[in-house]
C-alpha cells in the first residue's frame, strides 16, 4: 500500500529588531504571533525560534517563524485575515526588518 501525502505550502518570517527594541517588546511580538494558529483557520502548523547558528550568516536577523498551510488559498486568507492585520500592525515600534519567503515542501 503506497501512502500518497499532499505538500505543505510553508510560509516563513523572519525578523530583525531595532537596535532600541526592549526584551518586552520582542517578547510581545512573539506572543502576539504565537496566538494567530488558534485565531485563524488553515493554519496547519506553527513552529518558531531564534538563531543559533554559528555561521554568522544572519544578516541581522534573529527571529524565525514558520507556518504551514495545506493550500495556496489557506494562505491568501490569512494574509488578509483581520487577525493577521491587526498583529502586522504591531510590528512598526520595534520591527527593523522582515523577510517572508513561501515554498511548497516536498
Amino acid at each position: 500500500m503506497s501512502t500518497t501525502t499532499r505538500p505543505l505550502l510553508r510560509h516563513v518570517v523572519l525578523f530583525s529588531f531595532k537596535e532600541d527594541a526592549t526584551a518586552e517588546q520582542v517578547e510581545a511580538i512573539v506572543a502576539g504571533f504565537g496566538a494567530l494558529p488558534d485565531a485563524i483557520p488553515g493554519i496547519s502548523a506553527y513552529e518558531w525560534g531564534t538563531n543559533v547558528s554559528p555561521e554568522g550568516l544572519n544578516d541581522g536577523f534573529t527571529h524565525c517563524f514558520t507556518l504551514s498551510f495545506a493550500s495556496s488559498d489557506a494562505r491568501d486568507a490569512y494574509l488578509v485575515d483581520p487577525e493577521h492585520q491587526r498583529f502586522v500592525g504591531t510590528l512598526g515600534g520595534c520591527l527593523a526588518r522582515s523577510l517572508v519567503i513561501d515554498y511548497w515542501a516536498s
